[in-house]
């Protein structure tokens, strides 16, 4: 689909099929994936604070921590996107909304870091 003046709307796969929604549903799709993109940096913030801050923890659990947080804001990053571009396209056609893909694992990956410092704290 194009505007008027010949732009073509990105991405393309899901602009190309369907029909034009309601405007707040689109707009409460971009809200959720802004929401997913704040929860990747604040994760992102987490993974680098642990190391670039003196955290008194256990160092290897430290990192580890620090590297889980920093893989989940990745997978926040891509639950963003992939998750607007599902919802969009359902939207489009007139479909269910899918469910978050990757809730349930950020929230144990979340679990596991919260219990990796509690146990660097301990160590």
């Amino acid at each position: 689909m194009s505007d008027d003046r010949g732009w073509k709307r990105f991405p393309l796969r899901v602009y190309s099929k369907g029909d034009e929604p309601d405007p707040r549903f689109s707009l409460a799709n971009e809200r959720t994936f802004l929401a997913w993109t704040r929860t990747a940096l604040a994760l992102f913030a987490t993974g680098v604070a642990l190391e670039a801050l003196a955290v008194p923890i256990n160092p290897v659990l430290r990192l580890v921590a620090a590297s889980l947080f920093v893989g989940l804001g990745l997978l926040a990053t891509a639950q963003a996107w992939f998750g607007w571009a599902r919802t969009e396209q359902s939207l489009r056609q007139g479909r269910a909304l899918p469910g978050p893909m990757t809730g349930p694992v950020l929230s144990i990956g979340i679990a596991i870091g919260v219990v990796l410092i509690g146990a660097g704290l301990l160590w």
